[in-house]
């Protein structure tokens, strides 16, 4: 028998690399999200790479919180994140936070002052960009870079004691002003802020920056290979640095992957945030957001969104993906799971005058005709039925295959009917539309052979039950929500029918007790599922 050999991606050539020479004995990877808002569609990808590659080699993944920034974070996050992981399927091995490392975090600061690898700056932030130079120029020494390591000492034990107010002093990385990468070039590590932490309390009032926390979280952490995705590739050389010149045994391995930019969906925050302040949106979990709360809600599955990102693969350049390939892996998972039902939008009543009044039976129909195992369900029929109000015409266009004055029409599962006449209010509306049906035609083949070319669905009146549906568009005109404006006039760009409100709706009785993100394909109509703000009287 021939083997099939299936191509890896440049993160399993690493990781099978680096365990053929023994760089590594086993796999530890982690995922470190900010507390400072919701995950949304590309942080997907990012769980699926990290996870993933750690169920793959037979590892384990932690969940790291990023809390670095007590300014910015919020424990209502962090219960959010957690669920959003679990719903994607995800388990991991420990729940941990960047403040688990402060202690020893702040020890390494110190460690590279008395190596005299690092210093305290009196600049400002505004001096300190000055200072930093341009792509084509160096930048300049700080007036403050010759300091003494005694004197740096000093100092950042007195910003630690808050002796000084937030902006007046930070502690930087003393590497290389003339550094073609500018992260390269005598980078903060730490700055002072009197801020409240969520876990940590009053206890620090400096506070280490990303790039300097991050290595050191990941090594101490036992982190084998660092995934993250690609605008941090700019930084590896500083990750490398700093664990180099603290001479950790066993450093970890930053290994850089591109970003999932989906069109026709923001995922910026502070964005995402403007929406949901002022009112735009419902909130972080509104159908329409690119949140993997709202996309949960909206009825996408996690099985849909984990095929999505297997899909577009894992590259090493950014690129746009279409909105229609999630859609459309949503739709094949749905397609396998939803039960079938039926659901009138627009309903208008249909009554058949020859059925005899008082009678009623039930139509079998498939529950899902992918999985035959599951057999099937039964609606109720009876002389009256709701159609939908675009099913019937008096004056039908060309090539109009539904109830009509010269057609003979299929209802789904029930009979062939023909029409019979309307009913109209004072002002002339349709009220009614009357039609009489063959009995001999149930199940909606006739004994003589006749073909109609027309099936529609309906639902029972007496039992059906009336519901408000939501429909929802894309959120966005534009293809890059995020590119197109600033974050006070990219509103500009909402679509404004994302959202389409129906009152009075019926859906069949066999549904009418579903619980909230239950979905189903409604006959005709597309993939719906029940919002989370149902009840049982609505």
């Amino acid at each position: 028998m021939e083997e099939c050999n299936v191509s890896k991606n440049f993160i399993e050539e690493a990781i099978e690399k680096d365990l053929a020479e023994g760089v590594y004995s086993h796999v530890q990877t982690r995922f470190p999200p900010e507390p400072n808002g919701y995950l949304h569609v590309g942080h997907a990808k990012a769980i699926c790479i990290d996870f993933g590659n750690a169920e793959k080699y037979g590892g384990t993944c932690n969940l790291r919180l990023d809390d670095t920034n007590p300014s910015k974070e919020d424990v209502e996050y962090v219960d959010a994140i957690e669920e959003d992981i679990k719903w994607l399927g995800f388990h991991w091995d420990k729940v941990l936070y960047a403040s688990d490392y402060f202690d020893d975090i702040y020890e390494c600061a110190v460690k590279l002052i008395k190596m005299g690898k690092a210093y305290v700056d009196d600049l400002t932030a505004d001096e300190i960009r000055s200072y930093r130079g341009t792509l084509t120029e160096p930048g300049r020494e700080s007036p403050y870079r010759s300091r003494s390591i005694e004197e740096n000492l000093d100092l950042f034990q007195r910003m630690t004691d808050g002796e000084f107010e937030n902006g007046a002093r930070v502690l930087r990385a003393k590497i290389d002003m003339a550094s073609p990468n500018l992260n390269m070039r005598d980078p903060i590590i730490y700055r002072i802020m009197h801020q409240t932490h969520h876990r940590t309390g009053d206890k620090w009032c400096v506070y280490p920056m990303y790039d300097f926390a991050h290595p050191i979280s990941d090594t101490v952490e036992g982190v084998t290979h660092s995934l993250c995705s690609l605008e941090f590739e700019d930084h590896r050389p500083l990750y490398d640095w700093v664990l180099k010149e603290l001479e950790f045994e066993h450093p970890s391995r930053q290994i850089e992957f591109a970003r999932m930019n989906l069109n026709y969906t923001l995922t910026s925050k502070r964005k995402c945030l403007k929406l949901v302040n002022d009112g735009i949106v419902s909130g972080w979990d509104d159908p329409r957001m690119g949140t993997l709360c709202g996309m949960r809600r909206r009825g996408y599955t996690p099985e849909a969104i984990r095929d999505f990102c297997e899909r577009i693969g894992v590259a090493k350049a950014n690129s746009v993906i279409d909105f229609s390939l999630l859609e459309f892996c949503v739709r094949e998972d749905l397609n396998r799971k939803a039960p079938r039902a039926m659901a009138v939008l627009h309903p208008v009543k249909l009554v058949v005058d020859n059925y005899p009044e008082g009678k009623t039976e039930k139509i079998e129909v498939e529950i899902n005709p992918q999985k035959p195992e599951l057999g099937t369900g039964s609606v109720t029929f009876s002389r009256e039925i709701f159609i939908e109000e675009t099913d019937f015409s008096l004056d039908p266009p060309k090539g109009f295959f539904r109830l009509c004055p010269e057609k003979e029409v299929r209802l789904k599962g029930a009979y062939f009917v023909k029409y019979a006449g309307v009913v109209r209010d004072g002002e002339g509306n349709i009220t009614e539309v009357h039609c009489t049906y063959d009995p001999e035609s149930r199940g909606g083949e006739s004994p003589d052979g006749r073909k109609v070319k027309g099936t529609i669905h309906w639902v029972n009146c007496a039992d059906s039950k009336e519901v408000s549906v939501n429909l929802y568009d894309r959120l966005f005109l534009v293809e890059n929500p995020s590119d197109e404006s600033s974050v006070e006039s990219f509103t500009e760009n909402i679509n404004p029918e994302s959202i389409v409100k129906l009152e009075g709706c019926r859906i069949d009785a066999t549904i009418a007790d579903a619980k909230p993100y239950d979905s189903f394909q409604l006959m005709r109509q597309g993939y719906f599922c029940v919002d989370k703000e149902s009840t049982p009287e609505n």
